[in-house]
């Protein structure tokens, strides 16, 4: 997908520190190529360290051991309240999706129910009373009622991992070996091979992508507790930690306050509490970055894996769900076809007179009145004096199909326009490359001071996925003075995008290297601008409440 990687933080271009130091570090002198760093740096400079901007969102990236370290808090947690040991804890929250409060009330209601529910434990079997003698019953003697044995709940230490050194010739349940001698059971003591656990887990964990592993015996609830997990795979470190991770992603996923790097590969999280409810999401766009890289940059607050400043969750969604479903087609049918009077059926006209022809039923009209042709070149009817109720309703109403059309036709040009040109911005970083080393060897100019042309390609990049998106907004923006100052805003960083971009493509000379140089970075400049006067107005209009929409939204009245 091209719709992702904004920056919030513009540390390409500026530094966030208002004073520079003057040495580094060490207390040695900054390199030549340190200072030329700086120069650099200062030329797109914009604005100093401040206060967070409006569209910008607090947030936390997370790597997989800071949150191994928050799942380890709350099973310390319930270890603590219910005196129970690690592994019990934390298979007592996956059963319950790591929501403790709800834990901790079922818990307490009936702790044995929910202990054979999360596979702790087996149901408890009362024992039966044993045999009357027949002495007894000739004697009248009555025997004292047996009381039942409850099995209390146990926990998970007292008997989950078996591994025994089978003496006695044993025949594995599930590949009938019988010349296997290492068996392992859970506390249920249905014992199996380790060669039949390893494939078991293995597979559950590789191909299912499980982690909530059970016995492998039929009608047996009992649950593989993590240090049994990890007995089972032996050597094999790989499968174990992807069983880690996913752990981890179960977590994250139950918890409204996280949200997993969508980027293939990426293990990192990313905490934003404040875009964590749905009301939160009609005020702002939870924009977040993880700590992979600075380019794992994805939408908080929805399933669009990109950046889709300004518009907000609801409103990107719509837009999305409408250019992906058939209603514009049908609005095309309703556009550029009409129906046949007599057979309804559908018309297309492909030629240019305007006597039709049905071809199912053979009915005669005309196109532009929708009248009988029989009718057409007498004396007392002509097309032009037609004004028959019915068939001004029918024109009214195509008209009305083909202004609706015209008007998404116009909003989404230039959404996909956009998104074409972005594409092609970032195949423009090679050619770019070409034209930085042109310039080293027919200038005095090093490799940092020519990456002014690479920082200019980045900025229409992002820039070009703003405009896509304010075309989305814009559809669904009720007519008004806001809609104005809106479309006012879109205009100007347009413009701003496309010198950049024609300076960008302009062909490398000696002797205007110095002249393009200068202008390709004052361009720059002026372009992040106006990008950030546009997602800084738009999103202060949602928190002050300014824009008002033509349709029903989400989260708005």
């Amino acid at each position: 997908m091209s719709d992702f990687e904004y920056s919030d933080e513009e540390a390409d271009y500026f530094y966030d520190d208002e004073e520079e130091m003057d040495t580094q570090e060490d207390g040695s002198a900054p390199s030549d190529d340190d200072m030329d760093m700086e120069t650099f740096n200062d030329d797109f400079r914009v604005t100093g360290k401040g206060k967070r901007k409006s569209y910008e969102v607090e947030c936390e990236p997370l790597s997989k051991s800071d949150v191994e370290k928050l799942m380890q808090q709350d099973v310390d947690h319930i270890s603590g309240i219910f005196g129970v040991d690690d592994t019990t804890a934390s298979l007592l929250l996956r059963f319950m999706d790591w929501n403790k409060e709800k834990l901790i009330e079922k818990y307490m209601d009936n702790a044995s129910a929910i202990s054979i529910s999360a596979g702790i434990s087996q149901p408890s079997i009362p024992s039966l009373p044993p045999p009357i003698r027949a002495s007894s019953l000739s004697r009248g003697v009555e025997k004292p009622a047996t009381r039942r044995s409850v099995r209390s709940a146990p926990s998970v230490s007292a008997k989950l991992l078996t591994k025994t050194k089978s003496l006695e010739p044993f025949v594995c349940p599930i590949c009938f070996d019988d010349t296997q001698s290492d068996t392992m059971s859970l506390s249920c003591d249905h014992a199996f091979c380790t060669s039949c656990w390893n494939a078991y887990i293995t597979s559950k964990i590789r191909e299912e992508g499980e982690h909530w592993i059970r016995c492998m015996a039929e009608g047996c609830s009992l649950v593989a507790p993590d240090p049994f997990v990890k007995s089972a795979l032996g050597t094999d470190t790989a499968t174990w930690e992807r069983f880690q991770e996913l752990l981890v992603r179960h977590f994250v996923s139950h918890n409204r306050n996280l949200k997993y790097c969508p980027y293939p590969e990426c293990t990192y999280t990313v905490s934003c509490p404040s875009a964590a409810s749905k009301s939160s999401l009609a005020s702002m766009v939870p924009t977040v970055t993880c700590g992979a890289s600075p380019d794992h940059q994805f939408c908080f607050g929805c399933a669009i894996e990109s950046d889709h400043r300004p518009v907000i969750c609801a409103v990107a969604s719509m837009w999305l769900r409408k250019c992906r479903d058939d209603s514009e087609t049908a609005n095309w049918i309703k556009s550029n076809t009409k129906e046949c009077n007599k057979c309804q059926s559908t018309i297309e006209k492909n030629g240019g007179c305007n006597h039709m022809t049905c071809k199912k039923c053979k009915h005669e009209f005309c196109w532009v009145c929708m009248g009988p042709w029989s009718e057409h070149g007498t004396a007392w009817y002509s097309c032009n004096r037609y004004d028959e109720k019915a068939s001004q309703d029918a024109r009214d109403s195509q008209s009305k199909s083909r202004a609706s059309l015209e008007r998404y036709l116009h909003y989404y040009n230039r959404w996909a326009n956009h998104e074409q040109s972005a594409k092609l911005s970032m195949e423009l970083h090679a050619k770019t490359e070409k034209k930085m080393e042109e310039m080293q060897i027919t200038s005095a100019l090093t490799w940092i001071e020519v990456q002014f042309m690479k920082k200019a390609v980045d900025e229409v990049f992002k820039c070009r996925m703003t405009l896509k998106w304010t075309y989305a907004m814009a559809y669904y923006l009720e007519k008004g003075n806001e809609k104005e100052l809106f479309e006012d805003n879109q205009r100007d960083l347009e413009k701003a995008v496309e010198d950049l971009s024609e300076l960008l493509e302009q062909p490398i000379e000696a002797d205007n290297i110095p002249t393009l140089r200068q202008k390709v970075t004052d361009k720059t400049v002026y372009v992040q601008k106006r990008n950030e006067i546009m997602l800084e107005d738009t999103a202060n209009g949602f928190l002050e409440g300014r824009w008002t929409w033509n349709g029903t939204v989400e989260g708005f009245d």
